[in-house]
């Protein structure tokens, strides 16, 4: 039997479900793959380097897993684009936000009109700090800086060498903890895809399980906070206390409709986020298992 190949995505739901068997109780082989948000190359000295690859650009390289998550933008077109299926029975919520480090002079959010905020190409933090600054300023005056994943941002940040970037869930907690502010919400919806080589069985085995372990986590979440040091660098583990993080991510049993993801296409294709044809939008029944 092959095993079902999970990549976690810096959460606390798949560690609680291995920790309370909830996998095998639902009968699934199983095994995890680390992802992109703790396998990173480390930020380089200098002058901050653009690195315009992202959450989309790895479903298009192709991640050698089951199932995966990533925002819900970049899933949707990654099926679009036939890298896989968007499971349509589950979505999750990330708190994040764009922060400043102490002392900053940036107050509101349209402070930051002509302002670098750094995030991840093709990513969530693309994506929703375009949705949150649209609330506040003008096209012209929305500046993006693209330095890598999250926890580039938070070397970044921590280093104070960008003025402004993204972070959510972990790190976001990790950069409060350090005094750092945040100017505006940037909140945004996570999606899974799975492999079109997958057994549909064995990923609703999957979302069964985490199931399960959410509500072990929204019953008593201090229980689990430990979990988030496995999806840290070690280098942070020493200036961190997790037992004051927050849930992070959450997952959401209610489906990911087909209005949610035409309209979620639409919105990308309307700001030219990417290359025109890049991932026409299809038949939702054809890429989004309902």
């Amino acid at each position: 039997m092959s095993l079902f190949r999970i990549q976690p995505h810096g959460r606390l739901q798949e560690w609680v479900a291995e920790e309370k068997n909830y996998f095998k109780d639902e009968g699934l082989a199983y095994e995890f793959v680390h992802g992109m948000s703790t396998v990173q190359p480390a930020v380089q000295a200098g002058p901050v380097s653009q690195v315009k690859d992202g959450a989309f650009e790895s479903y298009e390289r192709g991640r050698e897993v089951e199932v995966s998550s990533a925002c819900h933008w970049a899933v949707n077109m990654a099926s679009s684009a036939g890298h896989g299926r968007m499971w349509g029975h589950a979505y999750s919520m990330t708190p994040a936000g764009i922060f400043v480090p102490p002392g900053s002079p940036i107050l509101t959010a349209s402070d930051l009109a002509n302002v670098e905020v750094s995030v991840g190409y093709h990513s969530g933090s693309h994506f929703s700090t375009l949705l949150a600054l649209e609330k506040f300023l003008p096209p012209e005056h929305i500046r993006l800086q693209f330095v890598g994943g999250p926890n580039s941002r938070l070397e970044l940040l921590l280093e104070k060498r960008v003025e402004a970037a993204q972070v959510f869930s972990s790190q976001y907690y990790v950069i409060e903890q350090q005094g750092y502010r945040k100017v505006v919400d940037a909140s945004f919806m996570i999606g899974f895809l799975f492999s079109v080589d997958a057994d549909v069985d064995d990923v609703a085995k999957y979302f069964n399980a985490l199931r399960r372990a959410q509500r072990d986590i929204d019953l008593d979440l201090g229980r689990y906070t430990h979990y988030y040091l496995r999806e840290l660098p070690d280098q942070y583990h020493s200036i961190v206390d997790v037992r004051a993080f927050g849930p992070g991510e959450r997952l959401v049993f209610e489906p990911y409709t087909r209005e949610m993801y035409e309209e979620t296409h639409r919105w990308l294709e309307e700001r030219q986020l990417f290359p025109e044809n890049t991932a026409p939008a299809p038949e939702y029944a054809e890429v989004v298992a309902v």
